[in-house]
């Protein structure tokens, strides 16, 4: 009997230490350039975020961040329309909101950031946020999608609407690559 408690007592133990250690290790190409993204994902506190280029010149270097959040998932695309490999990195962090870490390939030589503009910062698009965003990307379009509230802070349920707002990068001041929002639209969910 007490061999049957023990071994069912290190299998439970096991089954739970997994699902609190959820390491994220993925490789995205195009071609035959892409990366390497891995985060042990520990906590949400703190994490170590680690992207490799594959398939770049010598003189690309790898990145290795620390971040506050899990790493959810990445997609690869052409963002920018060079014709070479950028990635987008989810990362949820502890108030639940998904937030990005965008890089850009530079001709395969260097990797440059992509700014993303918090949607706070503008008063038309924000209005009725309070997060939940589902982001998509679509050749080379992201689109990001959340239910919106009223204005009414004490209303904890959303409206049957949902907006949605697609962006793409652009070349800002000194040559920084920015998202910028170029089409938004509410539509009536079921």
């Amino acid at each position: 009997m007490y061999k049957y408690f023990t071994i069912a007592f290190l299998l439970l133990s096991l089954g739970s230490f997994g699902q609190k250690m959820i390491k994220y290790d993925s490789t995205l190409k195009i071609g035959k350039a892409g990366y390497r993204v891995t985060c042990m994902n520990r906590s949400l506190e703190r994490n170590v975020l680690n992207v490799r280029p594959i398939g770049f010149k010598s003189e690309a270097r790898e990145v290795n961040l620390e971040l506050r959040g899990r790493v959810l998932s990445s997609e690869i695309d052409d963002l920018n329309q060079d014709g070479f490999p950028d990635i987008i990195i989810y990362v949820l962090d502890a108030t639940g909101k998904t937030n990005l870490f965008t890089l850009s390939s530079m001709e395969n030589e260097s990797l440059q950031p992509i700014y993303f503009p918090d949607i706070t910062n503008d008063m038309q698009l924000s209005k009725g946020y309070r997060g939940s965003d589902d982001f998509k990307l679509v050749e080379g379009i992201l689109f990001r999608k959340f239910p919106i509230y009223d204005a009414d802070t004490a209303i904890k349920v959303p409206t049957k609407k949902v907006r949605q707002i697609m962006y793409r990068v652009v070349k800002g001041e000194h040559g920084m690559l920015n998202f910028k929002a170029f089409k938004n639209f509410d539509l009536a969910t079921d």
